[in-house]
């Protein structure tokens, strides 16, 4: 039912090769994990078009972030969660506490959230053993989802899950449903409808406005409590629903070199994200001891929400 481990990065070279899903990095290919043609419903993953009853529930989705997603309701949402006054609790009890939700929005995932996090992160863990740091990316990347849960306000899933992009600046027709952003009143100001808008070009996406959600959430989460995973690793964590950017290539014009060094990464953990969704679950139990070594090694024991 639809309810409303540091790095040298100037070592690093990725290519992403969008027809094989084959990476490359420093000039190795890295096969090891195969991506599959379809996903737990029998389709093409994120094939938003497919028709199903879930289909027309993620178009209502859109239809509704598009709308609602304005840059005076971003600013709202960033300075009531940035006091982080909601609750106090570790890492480990915030994946468990998502074992309450299901994404609406997304077309390939019907299990508890808490398997997606461990069923990315033990495919990178697999095909990257060396990069710890990634390994507990993947699985906090979605911790933000809390904020459907009363706790956190219990905010409808349009302001909380779904494509991310900036506001303030012209709708890019690379976003998913691009067809209802024509009700969003924020068209209507001259200030917002350029393709720079407020911004500058290369002014850094550090510096842009982006849809409120659970990415920068929980980059707001893991920044105001001393989180010391690499810049890679809060750049996927705030910017891995920005999927009119690392799909598409669209807003690039608003990045810096740190933001195009930080993508490379982006490139590679997106490729787990989106294709380890499956049916096969993760022994949580068996995991949790090598989890909770990387959160104690970048987190504090407990973090403000």
């Amino acid at each position: 039912m639809f309810l409303g481990s540091q790095f040298d990065e100037k070592n690093v070279h990725n290519h992403v090769t969008k027809d094989t899903n084959e990476i490359t990095l420093n000039g190795v290919s890295h096969n090891g994990f195969t991506a599959p043609e379809i996903n737990s419903f029998g389709h093409s993953f994120r094939a938003y078009d497919a028709e199903s009853e879930r289909q027309k529930g993620v178009e209502e989705f859109y239809r509704l972030q598009h709308i609602n997603q304005t840059y005076d309701f971003v600013k709202k949402m960033r300075e009531n969660y940035e006091k982080l006054n909601r609750a106090e609790m570790s890492i480990w009890e915030c994946c468990e506490l998502l074992n309450q939700v299901v994404d609406d929005s997304d077309p390939d995932l019907d299990e508890p959230q808490i398997q997606h996090l461990l069923q990315s992160a033990e495919a990178i863990r697999k095909d990257y053993p060396n990069e710890d740091w990634l390994h507990l990316t993947a699985l906090i990347h979605d911790l933000g989802k809390i904020l459907l849960l009363p706790q956190f306000g219990e905010l409808p899933q349009w302001a909380v899950v779904g494509d991310t992009f900036p506001v303030g600046c012209a709708f890019d027709e690379a976003n998913i449903h691009h067809k209802f952003f024509k009700e969003n009143p924020d068209i209507k100001n001259p200030a917002y409808n350029t393709k720079d808008g407020i911004y500058t070009n290369g002014c850094g996406l550090e510096n842009v406005m982006m849809s409120w959600g659970h990415d920068d959430y929980m980059y707001l989460v893991a920044k105001e409590n001393g989180c010391t995973l690499p810049s890679a690793g809060l750049f996927i964590i705030r910017y891995h629903s920005f999927y009119p950017l690392h799909k598409e290539g669209a807003y690039s014009h608003l990045m810096n070199d740190e933001d195009r060094e930080n993508l490379k990464w982006l490139h590679i953990f997106n490729k787990y994200d989106l294709y380890s969704k499956s049916k096969v679950l993760v022994d949580v139990e068996k995991v949790k001891p090598y989890y909770q070594s990387l959160i104690e090694k970048y987190f504090p024991a407990k973090l403000k929400w």
